[in-house]
């Protein structure tokens, strides 16, 4: 592990109770253990895994603090992201986590397990195939814009009662103006390095995208 990248690095940034630390460590050490049986995170890259992956998750805890009772459908969360992070982070909203790789899905549920989360639930379907409503879908550069708006618009549900309106938080970088395409006129584009200074985040952003 790289030094400096742990839990350390999310205190910089967020005021963790001593519940949300502990879990946060131990989420460290499932990733580590689980990694070595299935490839849920790059190998190469799990020396960095609080920067590159759970920091990166918690971006989204900085665009909204998501209000109690609040539902969160996290699509093709292969390795838990940005879900398990975002489930420690807001214990009193409920979280689903979907992804089509089973073996993904087994693990993941046994991170939460492990964690004891009460507030997420991993399930394995896709979300053109999935009949739940909900506040808002996030997803970690799963596909490309457009098409992740295709397959998950049926599942929001309008409005809302957050500081945001109802949609899609998406976390992605690249040039986001030409994905959007049609699209841009409601989505609101926030860069990532304005508020986490390291140089990974230089060209990460996030994306709120208005489905109603």
């Amino acid at each position: 592990m790289d030094k400096g990248d742990d839990v350390s690095l999310l205190l910089k940034y967020f005021p963790l109770t001593d519940l949300q630390k502990a879990q946060f460590e131990e989420l460290g050490r499932l990733y580590h253990d689980w990694n070595q049986k299935i490839n849920l995170i790059s190998r190469k890259d799990m020396e960095h895994l609080y920067l590159h992956h759970i920091l990166h998750s918690l971006s989204i805890a900085k665009l909204i603090q998501f209000k109690l009772g609040t539902r969160i459908i996290d699509v093709g969360t292969g390795g838990g992201l940005p879900g398990i992070p975002l489930a420690i982070m807001f214990p009193e909203s409920a979280f689903l986590l979907i992804d089509s790789t089973g073996k993904k899905i087994m693990v993941v549920q046994e991170i939460i397990n492990a964690l004891k989360l009460d507030n997420a639930v991993a399930e394995q379907t896709r979300a053109e195939e999935l009949r739940e409503d909900t506040d808002f879908v996030t997803g970690r550069g799963v596909s490309d814009i457009q098409e992740f708006y295709k397959n998950v618009e049926h599942l929001i549900m309008p409005k809302g009662s957050n500081s945001l309106q109802n949609g899609i938080i998406y976390l992605k970088g690249g040039d986001l103006k030409k994905e959007l395409g049609k699209l841009a006129g409601d989505a609101r584009t926030t860069p990532i390095n304005k508020w986490f200074k390291e140089d990974y985040f230089e060209s990460k952003m996030i994306v709120h995208l208005r489905t109603t």
